[in-house]
Parts: C-alpha cells; structure tokens; sequence
C-alpha cells in the first residue's frame, strides 16, 4: 500500500475510533490529536504545505505542549482568537482558530512566530515565521 494511501487509512480509522467512541485513549481529543494532520472541518487544508513539527524551530515544539497542556500562557494575547483578517488559512466560523505565540530567542518582544490551531477536533495547528504572511500545515506526529 502507498504511503498516502496507508496514512489515509490510518486517518479515516482514527477518526472513526474517535466518532464511535472506541478509542483506546482517554480521551476523544487526544486521540483525534495523535492522528497528525487532517482537514479542517470547515476548509480546505489541502494546498498547504505540510511539515513535521520536529522541522520547526524547537520553540514551535515548545508552544505545542503547551498548548497540549492548556498553558499557562506566557502572554495575554495567547489562547485568543485568530480572526484570520489575512484570508490565508481556511474560512471557518469565528472562534475556530486560536493564535499561540512561538518565542524568538534573544528579543523582548512576541515577534513575528505564531502557532495557530484550529480547535474543532480533529485540532489542526499551523505555523507562521513571519506573523500571518505564509502559514505551513503542522504534523505534530512527527
């Protein structure tokens, strides 16, 4: 079986699981998490790039767990919604995204590195170096 068309399987499978409620996790979330990348629930993900989190800077790793853990925060503006004003990332529903920053050594400010997730399961997180202008899709399986 090709590599897509097993990751494919293991996607539709894992979402089933979660669905059903036969998850051998404790919780739904969680497993729709392990699954990696998926589609938005509202949106097409389907042109963006997709790269493994351990790609990333280790700061964006960093920011993940957090976000996994559900923070705490190291600034306000983390864990608020993303308005997507840009038009980049898929049109979903007010709400569905939230902004997570992604800390740049030596500066005192946010910066420009961001995670974006979108919160309806199964989470999808993105990445921007450069403050909204380009996003990638994240696996963070991998």
């Amino acid at each position: 079986m090709s590599e897509i068309t097993s990751r494919t399987v293991k996607v539709l499978l894992s979402l089933l699981l979660v669905l059903t409620g036969a998850s051998t996790t404790s919780s739904p979330a969680l497993a729709a998490e392990s699954i990696g990348v998926a589609q938005a629930a509202c949106g097409d993900t389907s042109a963006f790039r997709e790269v493994a989190l351990s790609s990333l800077p280790t700061q964006a790793t960093d920011t993940v767990r957090l976000v996994q853990r559900g923070g705490p925060y190291p600034y306000s503006q983390d864990n608020q919604t993303f308005y997507n004003r840009e038009g980049i990332l898929p049109a979903c529903y007010t709400g569905y995204y939230k902004e997570y920053t992604v800390k740049t050594p030596g500066i005192s400010t946010r910066g420009a590195r961001r995670i974006v997730t979108g919160n309806a399961p199964p989470k999808l997180y993105f990445y921007t170096p450069d403050h909204y202008a380009s996003f990638v899709l994240v696996d963070i399986t991998r």
